[in-house]
């Protein structure tokens, strides 16, 4: 391998300086941006959407599918009674069936969500979905067995994976922030409608047309399909058009330039599937989102269910009765919806966390209703209870989903989407069990006043995620415009250094270790990580390998961010770690172990061989050890088997963790020989010691860390001068640098 010649540090920090100001310069308009304006000024919808040449036509349409969805659902929930009796099933084993479609629910968004990761195909999904549950909810009125039940059930919480994660990011795409909260809350209308619709439907059907329930759904399927087919015309706007993309131009307008084309290394770092999943439950914002959806699980899916049971018990009524009681619930929500989506705007515009303090009230209210309801003894106060407690629910959903989608980037929001359903679908099964046990022993008003205990603590939690929001929000604006920020500069010909770490946390449950690290390697560089045990020198080696994610920063390296992508992944792009103690397989040969490095080298098994004659050439001992086991070797032919890793996979960056631990002075001189020599190839060296004439020997930069911190970032002989850094501790391996 040629050599590469350093970047020049002073460039390096020059860029990075260049690239900070840029991020605190723009962060404000990039709030304005997003609708984030410190106000409640608002325009009205219409203007907002003759100023932008925005159509209604997305809203209709996926307002639309999102009523077809609920169809089936509804018609299973008033007519479950009815279900029961022709297909002589009890209703354990239909409480059953529910929960196994909420499983199917759950499941279902994610492989939507990995299919329009790449590409946004998210209309022609949403389409082929919405024709698929159309036929299955007319396949619903041929079902004859408890197995056919089943299956209608799966096969629609399959595909209503397109609602749950592609409806919502659509319809952010398709309007600008300054409408997206009334935007989001008209397509909840519309789906809130279908509430109503769905059971008011059933109620007609069944209740004065007299239609068996096999006749219901079998007309409700028809209906689906020809309002699937006037959705037709629905078009993907691409992702972020409104947001992620717009902050991404700022960058080059703030210096007076068109965007640039995406650099062609960026598929090589983009998140896969499970990265970006894991990315967005890391967000503390969205944990508590996630754990309030799934509260709202238990007082929406299997409520609905035993509340049908309830009226059929508690006060008889058939399935006209309780097609036009669910009719009257949606439909509060519907009102709702639509008085409130101009003041969720204007909460939303003045401060985020508004809307998540809102959204906690209103399900605590929601959940308190729902328990009178159940113990009012008078007909007409109960429906007033279940009334308004459906206005309160009704609105959740718009506004927990605005507060998650807007603090993460275009592309991921179909994930979140899905995430979401997962954990809506886990309250849902355990409100199944819940509910089940509860009224098996009080009865129905049992299960309703027990819905409100884990109602009050979801709505703590929402509501605590208030005072994060603004936090996170600044935190997925500052991540666009640094990636923004860096593609103009590479394009402009300016220079980074090939490693930087930037205001790094990392905690280990709840003891933080670090705090606000910064950290740069430029290509081809030697540089040294110092500090006493527990300064964290080996946490910061396993965030930049990415055996560690951190709890705030970034890592990026060649110019892309790399913070959450898995390890292996960083290994196969150039970084490569040499953990202390820890660097070797010990039930294994060494020259097992030298072949399971060569794992990345693909299947050039000739390749591999050549590495590791090449290896053997350079550590003579462990050709002599090469059939032995590896937990047999001593603690300094254990180390070259480990830097044997960097000389068979040639990585960009290596890291070596405490390399002279243990060792006595003439193979730690080896081993640090070799480590030259690896340099010399053009790797760029980290080198983490506790000796610090043992690092000065080899490097001329260094880093100090003290209590997670980083204290010093400088030449190394300067690091010399600093007494009050420098303690006795570090001076243990004077006599073994002395021998080098």
């Amino acid at each position: 391998m040629t050599t590469t010649a350093p970047i020049s540090r002073f460039d390096g920090v020059d860029a990075v300086t260049d690239l900070e100001q840029t991020r605190e310069s723009l962060r404000e308009e990039a709030r304005m941006r997003l609708g984030v304006v410190g106000d409640e000024r608002t325009e009205s919808f219409r203007k907002v959407v003759k100023r932008y040449g925005l159509s209604y036509y997305p809203l209709i349409a996926l307002g639309l599918l999102f009523i077809t969805d609920s169809f089936q659902t509804y018609a299973f929930t008033v007519l479950t009674p009815e279900i029961s009796r022709t297909l002589g099933i009890s209703i354990g084993l239909i409480g059953a069936a529910f929960a196994l479609q909420r499983l199917a629910i759950s499941v279902a968004p994610l492989p939507v969500a990995a299919l329009t990761q790449r590409r946004a195909r998210r209309a022609l999904l949403c389409l082929a979905t919405g024709l698929i549950w159309s036929f299955i909810t007319l396949s619903s009125g041929f079902v004859m067995s408890l197995l056919g039940l089943l299956g209608v059930l799966v096969l629609d919480g399959l595909t209503t994976g397109s609602v749950t994660a592609l409806h919502t990011p659509l319809v952010m795409d398709s309007y600008h922030p300054a409408a997206r909260v009334r935007a989001v809350s008209i397509y909840n209308a519309f789906g809130t409608f279908g509430n109503v619709a769905a059971p008011a439907l059933v109620g007609i059907l069944a209740g004065y047309l007299g239609l068996t329930w096999r006749g219901v759904f079998l007309s409700l399927g028809v209906m689906s399909i020809v309002m699937t087919l006037s959705a037709m015309g629905l078009r993907d706007p691409g992702f972020g058009k409104w947001d992620t993309q717009q902050l991404r131009a700022s960058v080059h307008e703030a210096h007076g330039e068109q965007a640039a084309a995406e650099p062609l290394t960026e598929a090589d770092v983009s998140l896969g599937f499970w990265e970006i999943c894991r990315r967005l439950l890391l967000i503390p914002t969205n944990r508590r989102v996630f754990a309030g959806f799934a509260v709202v699980g238990i007082v929406t899916v299997p409520l609905n269910v035993f509340i049908s049971f309830f009226l059929d018990q508690r006060w008889n009524l058939g399935p006209a009765g309780r097609g036009w009681f669910f009719a009257f619930y949606a439909a509060c929500g519907v009102i709702a919806l639509l008085l409130y989506g101009g003041r969720g705007e204007k909460q939303f515009r003045s401060a985020p966390g508004r809307v998540l303090a809102s959204s906690g009230v209103l399900l605590a209210v929601g959940v308190v209703l729902i328990a009178a309801g159940g113990l009012m003894p008078w007909f007409a106060p109960m429906i007033a209870c279940f009334g308004l407690a459906g206005a309160a629910i009704g609105l959740l959903t718009p506004l927990l989903a605005i507060s998650l989608l807007s603090i993460i980037p275009a592309t991921m929001r179909p994930h979140a989407q899905a995430l979401l359903a997962i954990f809506f679908a886990i309250g849902g099964l355990a409100g199944s069990l819940l509910l089940g046990g509860i009224q098996s022993q009080y009865g129905a008003t049992g299960t309703m006043v027990s819905i409100a205990i884990p109602g009050v603590l979801g709505a703590l939690v929402i509501a605590s995620a208030g005072k994060l929001i603004g936090h996170d929000l600044d935190r997925m604006i500052d991540e666009v415009l640094e990636d923004e920020e860096i593609k103009r500069i590479h394009t402009a010909g300016g220079r980074l250094p090939m490693l930087s770490a930037r205001r790094l946390d990392f905690s280990y449950g709840q003891l933080q270790v670090l705090f606000d690290v910064d950290f740069t390697v430029d290509d081809g560089e030697m540089v040294a990580l110092l500090g006493v045990n527990g300064a964290g020198k080996s946490t910061l080696l396993k965030v930049i390998s990415g055996i560690g994610l951190p709890t705030k920063g970034s890592v990026r390296y060649r110019g892309q961010e790399i913070t959450y992508l898995d390890a292996e992944r960083r290994l196969r792009l150039g970084i490569t770690q040499i953990p202390g103690g820890r660097a070797v397989f010990g039930p294994m040969t060494v020259v097992e172990n030298l072949r399971s490095y060569g794992y990345t080298m693909g299947r050039d098994k000739a390749a591999v061989e050549r590495a590791i004659d090449a290896t053997f050439e350079a550590f003579p001992r462990l050709y002599e050890r090469r059939t032995s086991l590896a937990s047999t070797l001593s603690g300094g032919e254990q180390q070259m088997l480990g830097l044997s890793k960097a000389l068979m996979l040639r990585p960009r960056l290596l890291l070596i963790d405490e390399l002279s631990l243990g060792l006595a002075p003439v193979i730690v001189g080896q081993l640090l020989e070799m480590v030259r020599r690896i340099n010399a190839d053009g790797t760029a060296v980290v080198l983490v010691e506790q000796s610090v004439n043992i690092a000065l020997n080899l490097v001329e930069h260094a880093y100090f860390m003290e209590k997670g911190e980083m204290r010093f970032d400088g030449r190394a002989d300067e690091l010399l001068a600093r007494d009050d850094l420098l303690r006795a501790v570090f001076l243990q391996g004077a006599g073994a640098g002395a021998a080098l």
